[in-house]
């Protein structure tokens, strides 16, 4: 491997050690061997891997108040399978970075709350959870004496360079072992759940990752085709439009119900994907821009979903068709 992990459970280590000397030791799960009775063993084709998802985080604090909040008991315990530190850290006690490993991938770690993407609610049961050291935070607003509430102000420091390589490294060996996690399955901690979090935040390199084939981005080109074509169609009015940006934001895997969603909703959830993919304008408006995106993106990954949007025309329809 060119990262190292720390901490090591016993479990690992056992596992290790038996594929070495025994070519393998039977534990709990597949394999065992039953006492006093027999197994016979049938491979059924009704199953899929338990890992679906891989979630980026930031910790808004330093490593050593990261790793025990992590790691220690607490009132609101939370935890995640991997830390990854950054440099000038006074807290990091090495001199170079490494990976540490909190919690065994074949366990649940509590990092994704409730959350939802696609079709799955208990993302937890179904993801690796990557905390990365970043000290991003934010100032509640103020109430003025007119009794307005301001905006929150928040503070997003750059991502240490070392730091991402050794995120992108992991999460190619993460990818490697998971094939369940398709590019859009690749997602940040407030993709999932953007009601309570924002994180990793807008200074988090998603296209840097996707240019390594990690997680999903969108081809420039096909973004400025959609945005020519929604300049020159002004027949819809602005609840209409965001209804339907609703839908393809659930289309694309986003939790937002489209037809129950409020104007609030709607707002959020934009924001969210605008977070992760035009993090240079976070405004939950759902302006020509956001909308190419997010054509752009289903385009990519999901053209079969493009055909009942009247957005789209109909000659691109029959492109996408033709090459199936």
């Amino acid at each position: 491997m060119s990262f190292r992990i720390n901490h090591l459970s016993h479990k690992a280590i056992f596992l290790a050690a038996c594929a070495l000397l025994l070519g393998g030791c039977a534990t709990g799960g597949v394999g065992h061997h039953g006492k006093g009775y027999k197994i016979e063993r049938v491979e059924s084709e009704n199953a899929s891997e338990r890992v679906r998802f891989l979630v980026m985080h930031f910790t808004t604090i330093d490593f050593d108040h990261s790793l025990r909040a992590l790691t220690q008991p607490s009132s609101s315990p939370v935890s995640s399978h991997y830390l990854v530190p950054e440099n000038n850290d006074p807290t990091y006690p090495h001199d170079d970075l490494r990976v540490y490993q909190l919690v065994d991938e074949d366990r649940r770690a509590w990092h994704a709350g409730p959350a939802r993407w696609e079709d799955r609610y208990q993302i937890n049961d179904q993801s690796i959870g990557i905390e990365i050291v970043n000290r991003a935070h934010c100032h509640p607003p103020v109430e003025t004496s007119t009794e307005e509430i301001g905006e929150e102000i928040c503070f997003f420091p750059e991502f240490d360079p070392e730091q991402i390589e050794l995120v992108i490294k992991l999460s190619k060996d993460i990818l490697a072992r998971y094939p369940d996690i398709t590019p859009t399955r690749v997602v940040g901690h407030g993709d999932v759940v953007p009601q309570y979090k924002i994180d990793p935040g807008p200074r988090f390199p998603w296209q840097q990752l996707a240019e390594v084939g990690i997680g999903a981005w969108y081809e420039d080109e096909a973004v400025k085709r959609h945005m020519d074509h929604l300049q020159g169609n002004t027949s819809s009015d602005r609840e209409s439009i965001r209804r339907r940006f609703a839908q393809w934001l659930a289309d694309y895997g986003y939790g937002i119900d489209p037809e129950e969603a409020t104007e609030d909703d709607i707002t959020l959830y934009t924001r969210a994907f605008q977070y992760h993919f035009r993090p240079w304008k976070v405004d939950g408006e759902v302006d020509n821009h956001s909308r190419a995106i997010l054509l752009a993106l289903l385009e990519k990954y999901f053209p079969n979903k493009l055909s009942g949007y009247p957005e789209v025309p109909g000659t691109l329809i029959a492109e996408l068709e033709s090459q199936e």
